[in-house]
């Protein structure tokens, strides 16, 4: 494992985690991490990272996350609805605290595979 500092933002008083390609790369490949995609239908239909799963935030209902396998990491476009998603989350008392910063275009320009 790569030694570097975690970048860490707050919604409120609690932190996020600001996760990069390789994080969730390491996540997805150990399954530690359930990635958790909030765009939309056709978005993801358009491509998405393999092993993620579609939950669109239009219509997120944080009790349908899948708690039993893994770390709940949320990812979109570019890191702005997975912050929405994690507030909707902790709102409804679930601790979730970390999200794919870079997103699906980061993924993209990082030259990931896709689905």
């Amino acid at each position: 494992m790569r030694a570097r500092p975690e970048i860490i933002m707050t919604l409120g008083n609690a932190p996020i985690r600001n996760l990069d390609i390789d994080d969730v790369r390491q996540g997805l490949q150990d399954g530690t991490m359930v990635l958790v995609d909030v765009r939309e239908p056709h978005e993801f239909e358009a491509g998405a990272i393999p092993g993620s799963i579609s939950m669109p935030l239009s219509q997120f209902d944080p009790a349908g996350l899948p708690a039993d396998r893994g770390r709940v990491v949320f990812s979109c476009a570019a890191g702005v609805r997975s912050v929405r998603a994690i507030e909707l989350a902790r709102a409804a008392g679930l601790d979730v605290d970390a999200h794919y910063a870079g997103g699906f275009k980061d993924w993209i320009r990082s030259g990931g595979p896709t689905t």
